[in-house]
């Protein structure tokens, strides 16, 4: 058990970039810093609690804020670097604990090369997920030499035949990115991008796929 809940610290109700950020390409390891909210009826009777109850509480957090416009979508805890002293809120009852550690993050850049899946098709379009972005879309103006061909399964096909359709995973480049944050009962934070296959080596690559990112 550790961490009792007397001494100071300065506490935060937003996410801070504490340290570094390493980017490569879209996947970024960021240091950060978060308090985290314990009850106090969570507490030992000396005012203590477990780093697993903290770092359960942490995860929790992450999920429910999922991402953030200056670093991206949250994907992993790394590595945990320190737990504060535990500072009592009066109003609350709440017992708040700074906690450093490492992050993995995604954040799409304009002009990279990323690859989705297709979920979508439409006469004036498609679009793919890719990983944690549920919506890229990709025009059929930014689709050169394909043509649409409607039915029950629709599909866009260009002069070499390759094909387009629900389930493919396509290579596109990122035209660009918007950050959408809409208030409400369900606070909804995402990431929208526009794709593009104008390029060398761009468009479907495979019949089927996921929309997993290869962590």
């Amino acid at each position: 058990m550790i961490w009792d809940n007397s001494g100071g610290s300065i506490f935060s109700d937003l996410f801070i970039l504490v340290m570094f950020m390493w980017i490569t390409g879209m996947f970024s390891e960021v240091e950060l810093l978060r308090d985290v909210a314990v009850l106090a009826e969570n507490l030992d009777r000396n005012g203590l609690v477990s780093q697993r109850f903290i770092m359960t509480r942490l995860l929790e957090d992450l999920l429910k804020e999922k991402a953030n416009k200056d670093l991206g979508y949250f994907l992993a805890v790394t590595s945990l670097k320190s737990i504060g002293n535990g500072k009592l809120q009066d109003e609350s009852g709440n017992v708040f604990f700074p906690v450093a550690f490492k992050c993995r993050t995604f954040m799409p850049f304009r002009g990279e090369v990323l690859e989705g899946v297709v979920h979508h098709i439409y006469r004036f379009g498609v679009f793919l997920q890719c990983g944690p972005v549920k919506y890229a879309f990709l025009s059929f103006r930014k689709m050169p030499n394909y043509s649409y061909i409607p039915g029950e399964n629709p599909t866009f096909v260009n002069d070499q035949l390759a094909k387009i359709e629900n389930g493919v995973v396509v290579r596109f480049m990122v035209l660009g990115v918007r950050w959408i944050e809409k208030r409400g009962e369900i606070m909804k934070r995402d990431f929208v991008m526009l794709a593009s296959l104008e390029g060398e080596s761009l468009g479907p690559i495979s019949l089927s796929g996921t929309d997993e990112i290869d962590l």
